[in-house]
C-alpha cells in the first residue's frame, strides 16, 4: 500500500507500513510524513490518511478518452481488458433503492431516511476498498430498509498522486451508472475489481464496461457512451471541489449525523455496527 505526500506526483510514492488490527482485517496506515497516524488511515484536519489528498486545488479532471470512434465503442468491454469479478451478493438488496445527484454528491437511499451516513473515497484508495469490504456492509440493511441515505463524495486526487486517469474514469463511470438506475451494484463491483496495487491504473474505460457487464440490466447505448466519451467529466471535477471544500483530506472518511466515525471501526463490519448502533441506526 502506498503512503501519499500532498501534491505528489506519480513515481514519488512514499511506501507505507502496515499492522494487522481489528481481528486481522483492518490496516493501520501510515501519514504522509512516514508515521502511523494513530487512526487507521483516516484522515482529519491534523493527519491525512494512506491515501491523502493534496492541500492545492482541486486537480483539473481529465476525460477518459476513447481508445475507438463512437460508433465503434466496445461493446464488450474491449478484448484487452482483464476479465471482472461480480459485485457482491449484498449489493443486490439495495437494487431497488432510490440513487440522486444533487451537486457534486450522489445520495443512495430514501432521501426522507432518519439518518445520514456521508461518506468520502476514491475508487483507486485501498483503504477505501477495505471500508467497502468491511465496516460499509452494515449499511445495507439500514439503507434498504429506509432508515439511513448515504452521500457518497467521489474524489479522484489519486490520479494526481499517482499518475494514470483511473480515479476519474470511475468517478464518471460511476455517475453514469445513476442514470442507468445501478450505481449501488456498480460502486460495489468497481471496489470489488480494484487492482492489487494502488499505482495500478487499471480503471480504463474498457475495463469499465467489463465490470459494467456483471451488473444485470446497467449495459446499453447511452451508458456505453457516457464511459468511453467522458460524457460526465465536468461532474467529476464537480465532485472533486465538493470534497476539497468539506476539507476532507483523506479516504475513506465517514460522518455519521454529523459526527465523525472512529477510524478503528471502519473495516470490520461488527464494529461499524456499534458506531451506528450508538448513533440509534440499526
Amino acid at each position: 500500500m502506498a503512503v501519499h505526500k500532498a501534491g505528489r506526483k506519480a513515481g514519488r510514492v512514499v511506501t507505507a507500513v502496515a499492522a494487522a488490527a481489528l481481528i486481522g482485517v483492518a490496516a493501520s496506515a501510515c501519514g504522509p510524513d512516514g508515521g502511523d497516524d494513530g487512526d487507521n488511515g483516516r484522515a482529519d484536519k491534523a493527519g491525512k490518511s494512506s491515501s491523502a489528498a493534496p492541500e492545492s486545488k482541486a486537480p483539473e479532471s481529465k476525460a477518459p478518452k476513447s481508445t475507438a470512434p463512437e460508433s465503434e465503442a466496445p461493446g464488450a468491454g474491449g478484448s484487452d481488458a482483464p476479465e471482472a469479478k461480480a459485485p457482491p451478493t449484498a449489493s443486490e438488496r439495495l437494487a431497488k433503492v432510490p440513487a440522486s445527484v444533487k451537486g457534486g454528491v450522489i445520495t443512495v437511499g430514501d432521501p426522507k431516511a432518519a439518518h445520514t451516513v456521508k461518506v468520502y473515497e476514491d475508487s483507486r484508495c485501498p483503504f477505501c476498498k477495505k471500508f467497502e469490504e468491511g465496516g460499509a456492509r452494515a449499511l445495507v440493511e439500514p439503507v434498504a430498509d429506509g432508515k439511513v441515505r448515504i452521500e457518497y463524495t467521489i474524489a479522484s486526487f489519486l490520479d494526481n498522486n499517482l499518475g494514470g486517469s483511473g480515479s476519474v474514469n470511475a468517478a464518471n463511470a460511476l455517475r453514469a451508472s445513476v442514470e442507468a438506475g445501478r450505481f449501488p451494484q456498480f460502486h460495489a463491483a468497481v471496489f470489488a475489481n480494484q487492482p492489487e496495487e494502488e499505482s495500478d491504473d487499471a480503471y480504463t474505460p474498457a475495463f469499465l464496461l467489463k465490470i459494467a457487464d456483471k451488473v444485470d440490466g446497467l449495459r446499453g447505448a447511452a451508458f456505453d457512451k457516457a464511459v468511453t466519451n467522458g460524457t460526465y467529466k465536468k461532474w467529476v471535477g464537480q465532485a472533486m471541489r465538493a470534497f476539497s471544500d468539506d476539507g476532507i483530506e483523506g479516504t475513506p472518511t465517514v460522518f455519521i449525523d454529523g459526527k465523525k466515525a472512529a477510524g478503528n471501526s471502519l473495516y470490520e463490519q461488527g464494529a461499524f455496527a456499534k458506531e451506528l448502533k450508538a448513533a440509534g441506526i440499526s
